[in-house]
């Protein structure tokens, strides 16, 4: 898969644009996976499920609005968090969650939060590690109104400090321990960032190494100062034989990086020059 230059297009424009919404937005990304779907479709079932949750979402306490959403969404509807194909490219595709009722956390809370928004809650995105989460903030309310933390791919269960760290703990280590930087609100390039990079992953692990540099292209375009990003499609570009540019990828990163102290990393950092050497080796063997 090479992204079509018009999806490519419409997707950046999309990212960068006052004026669309994350669903918008992701329905775009979805199209780099599905290049044939059908944009106002996903869009129009969002508003579908929003015109249905407005009339289940009572006024008045904010806890009983926000189970009245999830109960409508989880319960009703059938939403749930995707545990046997987690890892798949369609749970990065909001077109195939709303279709399916299935999903990752951050495609669930794009639907939890469009949805929520279509009936009147104000949610946001919490971009915790390994773990993606929806919060209604303490401060649209009474001065030292707490936060409503919601899991959004265990069935939209309201959650507290505990229950992040052991999700945390899950995904990073028992010795991982809470920072307030890791409930930041992820605003709508955080979210498709953090969409790519699942959809990257994904690609990876299914050795689709075409689709996960054009991927990886994307998150570049975003970020150009990703140095992660830039090692990793010189690794996807090496993997393909197309040594030209991961020589050019490679030598790029090992440039702005610092040889790191860690182990692991000290390994990893000496593998690269390895790759860079044998990279070499190849393009001047072909002049």
């Amino acid at each position: 898969m090479t992204v079509d230059s018009d999806s490519r297009r419409a997707f950046l424009a999309a990212v960068e644009s006052q004026d669309c919404s994350v669903a918008e937005a992701a329905v775009h990304l979805a199209r780099i996976d599905q290049p044939r779907v059908e944009w106002a479709r996903p869009l129009a079932e969002l508003d579908r499920l929003g015109a249905e949750a407005r009339r289940r979402v009572p006024a008045g306490d904010r806890r009983a609005r926000i189970d009245a959403l999830c109960r409508f969404l989880y319960g009703e509807v059938g939403f749930h968090g995707d545990r046997m194909c987690y890892e798949e490219p369609r749970n990065s595709c909001l077109n195939e969650v709303l279709a399916r009722r299935a999903g990752i956390p951050i495609t669930l809370a794009v639907v939890v939060i469009e949805v929520g928004a279509r009936a009147g809650l104000q949610l946001e995105g919490v971009n915790f590690p390994g773990h993606f989460l929806v919060r209604e903030p303490g401060r649209l309310h009474a001065r030292g109104s707490r936060d409503i933390l919601i899991d959004p791919f265990h069935a939209g269960i309201v959650i507290s400090r505990a229950d992040c760290l052991q999700l945390l703990r899950a995904h990073a280590g028992d010795e991982a321990a809470l920072d307030p930087a890791m409930f930041a609100t992820a605003g709508k390039r955080e979210i498709l960032l953090r969409m790519l990079l699942n959809l990257k992953r994904s690609y990876v692990r299914l050795h689709a190494f075409p689709q996960a540099r054009d991927v990886t292209e994307l998150l570049l375009t975003l970020e150009p100062s990703g140095v992660n990003e830039l090692r990793d499609r010189g690794l996807l570009s090496y993997q393909l034989n197309d040594f030209s540019p991961a020589l050019r990828d490679l030598q790029g990163y090992l440039r702005q990086v610092t040889p790191p102290a860690d182990e692991d990393a000290k390994a990893e950092h000496a593998q690269i020059w390895e790759h860079v050497k044998t990279l070499r080796k190849r393009i001047a063997s072909f002049n």
